[in-house]
């Protein structure tokens, strides 16, 4: 399933960079899919697997250009953070570097939302804001409760949506900005994945498995 989930994300690219709309929305569609049952096989918790599933409805819903779709795109990528800040929550208190780092993802966030505030459109001011708040708190979580993959895969994240925010309040964007966008999003949810599972406790040993091994 991972191989398969890496030649999507590679036909993806490629088809982004060749201008090939098709090609992307079929390749998009089956991207969480298969890293969903690759984690699935792996034996990944509830959670995670929502947080993938809902981020397959916001990719779905993202194909469309439409306001309305646009909305209901990140209310499900939203929902999909929100399963991802309980299941990091579960790993017990932020290692002794949150204290650091939460001001760091504090300013940024601040800074990230009030650069944008005054060009994007009046009506996803507050959902902007709102959804960047559940993004930054999702990044710190993996941060500070996972290791060092979960914690470039949430960078990526704010980096992924960030283009997208600065794409729809008109900044000047890199060349094929799709393609970048595509490209810090598979990413990180496969970083965010690895590092959910890295951090699984090894399965308890048995009364019955030690005797089957002792001389």
């Amino acid at each position: 399933m991972l191989a398969l989930f890496g030649v999507a994300t590679l036909a993806d690219l490629v088809f982004l960079a060749a201008g090939f709309e098709p090609g992307h929305a079929v390749a998009k569609t089956l991207l969480m899919p298969l890293l969903a049952a690759y984690a699935g096989v792996r034996g990944a918790p509830r959670l995670l697997l929502a947080a993938l599933l809902f981020g397959w409805g916001g990719d779905l819903l993202l194909l469309s250009d439409a306001d309305p779709a646009f909305l209901a795109g990140m209310a499900s990528f939203a929902a999909g953070h929100v399963c991802y800040i309980a299941l990091f929550l579960r790993h017990g208190a932020p290692h002794a570097r949150g204290r650091l780092l939460a001001p760091v993802y504090a300013v940024a966030l601040a800074a990230t939302v009030a650069l944008l505030w005054p060009d994007l459109p009046a009506d996803l001011r507050v959902p902007v804001a709102c959804y960047s708040t559940l993004l930054t708190a999702m990044a710190y979580g993996a941060a500070t409760r996972l290791g060092p993959r979960a914690a470039v895969g949430g960078a990526l994240f704010m980096l992924s949506d960030t283009l997208i925010a600065t794409g729809v309040a008109d900044w000047p964007q890199p060349p094929r900005p799709d393609l970048w966008i595509m490209l810090t999003y598979a990413a990180a949810q496969f970083l965010l994945v690895q590092g959910t599972l890295d951090e699984r406790p090894a399965p308890a040993t048995t009364y019955r498995e030690v005797r089957s091994t002792t001389p």
